[in-house]
């Protein structure tokens, strides 16, 4: 049959509109996912914590979280929702761990996060703890000993599979110690999007830190850091970027996926960035939430996103990229609680929740950490030490002084730091966690230790008046958080009357047999908690000049070790001149930052 010219021409109308409307239906723009993480902190184990999230009905519930191998299957299930998919963490990654990555200079926790398949880290503070030459080692392997524990004990360290990135360390000769920015590309031809990342460290990452740690470098500001380098990416065609930065805030209230009253030093950091930013993912605070900056600052329309602490959360992130236009179109954040094992508190069992995603360790993870458990186990039961006899965590009434256990912490933290200058050394009974045990022999092995001390916080020695010590000394009686009477070292005394106002209770304080002169400025040592504001101690944070020293356990060591058998002193160094309040306790605050 012979068809007409109309019908002809109206076959390849129809032959050709499918084309057409294939072409007007193709994708406008490209899906990038990220999976985002901060402050792990070598947590090889599940920590035995939670998350806390709104009911929905104006209580909260808590979800026990973290472990490497359920963090490794959650993230697995963020990336298969997408084609395009990143994955990073914005620091401390590494550095005050507990004791199976610690004692391995961290190597474990490069190791799972090589095997979870982080592309991406922004340097943390913590990552210069061991100093700059052993950061450099993390990330490109190696055996070279940098600190005092020998690397490489397990296994020969390989190194990072990831980039660690610190755009504002800056060398003498106006290089950076580590990469400031990376740019990975997506898709083919017109529909191919390149992603630009800006990774930061604190500015102040260099303070509490031992000189050597940063000797050589400097840490300059993080938004002026930020806004040279977005022009730079955005020369080289960048579609979107990302700004991972180990800072951040707080809200007023929890909400992972949300952001109430939002505070902190990342607000002014924020306040003064380029508007060509897309998406800040940030740490430090070891706090989780979701925020559109431009509800705000209005100038500002960020999207801000935190994960928490210790791989209890991935914040699953989606980027729309019109690479015609060469922006970004759309973001949004969620965050995926990383449910692991239930566990038992000290008032009740944490248990799963059905209402939540439950994950499976992944084996190759588990396995591997457990490696690291397992030797971990063999390090702790060497012998460290000898002690003339056990000596007691004050219990009771007691609990809150440090008795003679607080006054050998607080000798040895005053031994390990004379080079900074120390001259007093406190420790607050709270970090005490049990009493210091030994074998049949007085043989007292690392376990034994970090069973009294397992915090693995560093020394640090500050000046403060004599003025800010009788401060420091009374905020342990105020109505701010429990009662608790600073350890003191030899030499150096105090006595307290419960009976006198708050803010007068300290009566009397000597060093060496005479009294402190408010005026003077003395060395003192505490624990990086403390200088920080720990325990509700905030005169601590009007410390200067700091030096950082080695780790509480490691002081308590230098000390059992010199003097085998080690006595505890038993002398009363912080005098109660009202023994029969000795009773009285207060209830903390809620959300008071304690031990």
């Amino acid at each position: 049959m012979i068809r007409s010219t109309t019908a002809l021409i109206a076959a390849a109308l129809v032959a050709h509109a499918g084309p057409l409307a294939a072409k007007d239906k193709a994708p406008r723009t490209v899906t990038v996912g990220i999976a985002a993480i901060n402050d792990f902190h070598g947590t090889l184990e599940p920590p035995q914590q939670s998350v806390v999230v709104p009911d929905g009905q104006g209580d909260f519930v808590q979800v026990p979280a973290g472990g490497a191998a359920w963090l490794a299957s959650a993230v697995d299930s963020v990336r298969a929702k997408y084609r395009y998919h990143l994955t990073v963490s914005a620091g401390d990654m590494i550095g005050g761990s507990p004791f199976s990555s610690s004692s391995f200079l961290d190597e474990p926790a490069i190791g799972v996060m090589n095997r979870i398949g982080l592309d991406f880290n922004a340097a943390g503070n913590h990552e210069f703890d061991s100093g700059t030459e052993e950061l450099l080692r993390k990330q490109k392997g190696g055996c070279a000993q940098f600190s005092a524990i020998k690397p490489c004990q397990i296994e020969r360290f390989k190194g990072a599979k990831f980039t660690i990135l610190a755009a504002n360390t800056i060398k003498d000769d106006g290089s950076t110690l580590l990469p400031a920015t990376a740019i990975r590309s997506f898709g083919n031809g017109r529909m191919r999007v390149k992603l630009g990342l800006i990774g930061l460290t604190l500015k102040n990452s260099g303070i509490g830190q031992k000189p050597e740690n940063v000797k050589g470098i400097r840490f300059a500001d993080e938004a002026d850091t930020a806004n040279a380098l977005v022009s730079t990416l955005k020369a080289k065609g960048v579609d979107a970027v990302v700004v991972v930065i180990h800072q951040g805030g707080r809200t007023t209230d929890p909400a992972p996926n949300g952001c109430p009253g939002l505070y902190g030093e990342i607000k002014p950091i924020l306040d003064r960035l380029d508007t060509r930013v897309d998406l800040v993912i940030s740490g430090h605070t070891h706090w989780d939430y979701v925020c559109e900056y431009g509800a705000i600052n209005k100038d500002k329309p960020f999207l801000m996103t935190s994960a928490g602490l210790w791989g209890k959360m991935v914040t699953d992130i989606t980027l729309e990229i019109d690479p015609i236009a060469n922006k970004v179109v759309s973001r949004k954040a969620q965050q995926v609680i990383v449910q692991s094992p239930g566990y038992r508190a000290s008032t009740a069992f944490i248990a799963n929740r059905t209402d939540f995603p439950q994950f499976e360790p992944r084996k190759d993870v588990a396995d591997y950490v457990a490696t690291y458990i397992k030797a971990a186990d063999v390090v702790a039961k060497r012998p460290v030490g000898k002690i003339a006899a056990p000596v007691d965590k004050l219990d009771g009434p007691l609990a809150n002084t440090g008795g003679p256990l607080g006054n050998l912490i607080a000798d040895a933290q005053l031994a390990a730091t004379t080079g900074a200058g120390a001259q007093i050394a406190l420790m607050n009974p709270f970090g005490i966690r049990r009493s210091l045990n030994a074998d049949t022999d007085g043989t007292v092995t690392f376990v034994d230790l970090f069973a009294v001390q397992p915090f693995r916080n560093r020394l640090v020695t500050v000046s403060l008046t004599g003025a800010e010590i009788k401060e420091a000394l009374e905020q342990g009686f105020d109505a701010n958080a429990p009662e608790q009477v600073l350890a003191p070292s030899a030499g150096f005394n105090f006595t307290y009357d419960r009976s006198q106002a708050i803010g007068s209770r300290i009566t009397a304080i000597n060093l060496g047999g005479a009294l402190i002169d408010p005026a003077k400025s003395y060395r003192v040592t505490i624990s990086r908690f403390m200088a920080e504001g720990g325990d509700s101690f905030d005169a601590f944070t009007k410390g200067r000049d700091p030096v950082e020293g080695m780790m509480e356990i490691d002081a308590l060591e230098a000390w059992l070790k010199a003097v085998p058998p080690r006595t505890a002193p038993q002398e009363v160094r912080a005098i109660d001149a009202r023994p029969d309040l000795n009773a009285l306790k207060r209830n903390a605050p809620p959300g008071q930052k304690y031990r």
